[in-house]
């Protein structure tokens, strides 16, 4: 059955989204495919674009019905260009570490979006960088003096450039895996060895398109490799040093996932729920104290290094464990201590 033709052809349309659907798709509605997608939208919200003819499959308007199949290109047009690429300067404190002509290195808070997208279209670093700073370059992505990014509620060390040359050199550097990444993680259980590497490909889950998976075969995925060190035993859960080889997207949350050692409070991810420990009342109420304490993933980007793309010299910044992360770490270490008392 050919799908009804809607006429958008008069009418400038820009691109908000585009998905390719994996091999293993199997037939879905569109409305529902955008859902597994599309952070916080609603389905009453793709089937009015749908309606209006702004969903498209294989660059024709669809139904909200149309079944999705393997490699279906699936894209949302609208009638106004993407918010984020409306930079609008914002006045925002921002904390930096370093700065001079070349490169800012800036000590991201949690809870702050890094570049303006879907759902977070102002108060992101983005609009704080572009009021600090004049003429930013920007990347293939248009967002600007960004080499790399760290997720919102991850908290830590971010490098901006500040010059089209060091936007170069800097993305050269991530590529080539020159720079240094130390993060430091809480993760649920007792860690078995006292350091190892995960290696396994990352790509975005079949099942939940807003998480990141780990494929250990075949060609699905990203090559990713971390690498990590036992800091602090704390009963149950473990507080490890991760160095990255690779930066993927949600590397760090994925792999310790895929381990069966998931992030502390990592909501999308399952640890906000109580993973190891007793059934007792008291300690799933001292969790939940420490969620309270602690509410985002446990995960900081303690440690950046990298070679200063005009001076050559290998520059390295250290980073305090922010308060929310080194409170919890207190409760439990004070729950290790008077469980050991209590034996």
């Amino acid at each position: 059955m050919q799908e009804e033709s809607l006429d958008i052809e008069n009418e400038e349309l820009y691109e908000h989204f585009r998905f390719t659907a994996s091999s293993g798709q199997e037939p879905l509605r569109v409305d529902k495919f955008l859902m597994n997608f599309v952070e916080n939208a609603t389905r009453n919200k793709v089937q009015l674009a749908a309606k209006a003819g702004n969903v498209l499959v294989n660059d024709v308007p669809v139904k909200s019905n149309h079944k999705v199949k393997p490699h279906d290109v699936v894209r949302v047009v609208l009638a106004h260009p993407p918010h984020e690429n409306l930079l609008v300067a914002e006045d925002l404190p921002l904390d930096i570490v370093y700065e001079d002509d070349t490169v800012i290195v800036v000590n991201k808070a949690a809870g702050m979006v890094v570049h303006p997208g879907h759902g977070n279209y102002s108060g992101t670093l983005v609009n704080g960088l572009i009021h600090h700073i004049e003429n930013l370059p920007t990347n293939s992505n248009e967002r600007p003096g960004l080499v790399h990014r760290i997720d919102k509620d991850t908290s830590g060390l971010l490098v901006v450039a500040k010059t089209e040359f060091a936007m170069a050199n800097l993305s050269k550097q991530f590529f080539d895996r020159t720079t240094e990444r130390l993060y430091y993680a809480l993760v649920w259980g007792n860690m078995e060895e006292d350091e190892g590497t995960i290696e396994g490909n990352i790509g975005r889950s079949l099942k939940n398109r807003l998480q990141m998976d780990v494929f250990p075969e075949g060609d699905f995925g990203k090559h990713a490799v971390t690498h990590y060190k036992v800091l602090e035993r704390l009963t149950y859960v473990t507080l490890v040093q991760c160095k990255l080889e690779t930066g993927r997207t949600h590397q760090i949350r994925a792999h310790f996932k895929h381990i069966g050692h998931t992030l502390f409070n990592d909501e999308r991810y399952g640890g906000n729920e109580v993973l190891k420990g007793t059934t007792f009342t008291k300690y799933k109420q001292f969790v939940q104290n420490c969620f309270k304490t602690l509410p985002r993933q446990a995960l900081h980007a303690k440690t950046l290094g990298f070679t200063h793309p005009t001076t050559g010299e290998f520059m390295r910044f250290d980073s305090e464990i922010p308060q929310d992360i080194a409170d919890c770490l207190e409760k439990w270490r004070t729950y290790t201590i008077n469980s050991k008392d209590e034996v």
